[in-house]
């Protein structure tokens, strides 16, 4: 019988940078889903031991990477329909053809990464969720590393968890 719900592990910006704290925190998921700037492939070879990993290049992510990952997707998981890609903007400043992206897609959940900013909410303008997990790893101008776990059931999701996993500064 198949699960009713899956457990999701959801990192951007890793920027090359693996540690025992995200590890930790992954260990009991079903999904590891990392929106971009993952910065090599020692990060996905530690995320795909713990997890199956859905994962999109970033800006800082060389050719190799590129040639082996979309620039974004779209799924659909327990009737949640998701699309992810790295520069996505935020709500009320999305990037130049976010907003189209969003119209043809329709998601029920857009998740992006790139601004190191963890911020998650609901966006009337195109009626879903907007998720940025914020930054996992330790370059940029962040001051905690952030990201996020939940659970997507019946098309919903829940026990949104906010791990702060240290403060850089």
């Amino acid at each position: 019988m198949p699960k009713s719900s899956v457990r999701i592990g959801l990192l951007s910006d890793t920027h090359g940078h693996w540690d025992e704290r995200m590890q930790h925190h992954l260990k009991s998921v079903d999904e590891i889903w990392h929106a971009g700037d993952i910065g090599g492939f020692n990060v996905l070879d530690a995320l795909v031991k713990i997890a199956p990993v859905k994962a999109v290049y970033g800006n800082i992510d060389d050719h190799k990477m590129r040639s082996e990952l979309p620039e974004w997707i779209e799924w659909d998981v327990h009737g949640l329909k998701v699309l992810m890609i790295h520069i996505g903007g935020r709500p009320g400043r999305y990037e130049k053809g976010i907003r189209s992206m969003l119209k043809t897609h329709q998601p029920d959940v857009f998740i992006c990464g790139h601004s190191h900013l963890l911020r998650v909410e609901k966006d009337a303008s195109w009626g879903g969720l907007y998720i940025n997990p914020g930054a996992a790893g330790k370059h940029g101008f962040h001051r905690i590393r952030t990201m996020l776990r939940f659970d997507v059931h019946s098309g919903l999701i829940e026990n949104l968890e906010v791990i702060e996993l240290e403060s850089i500064r």
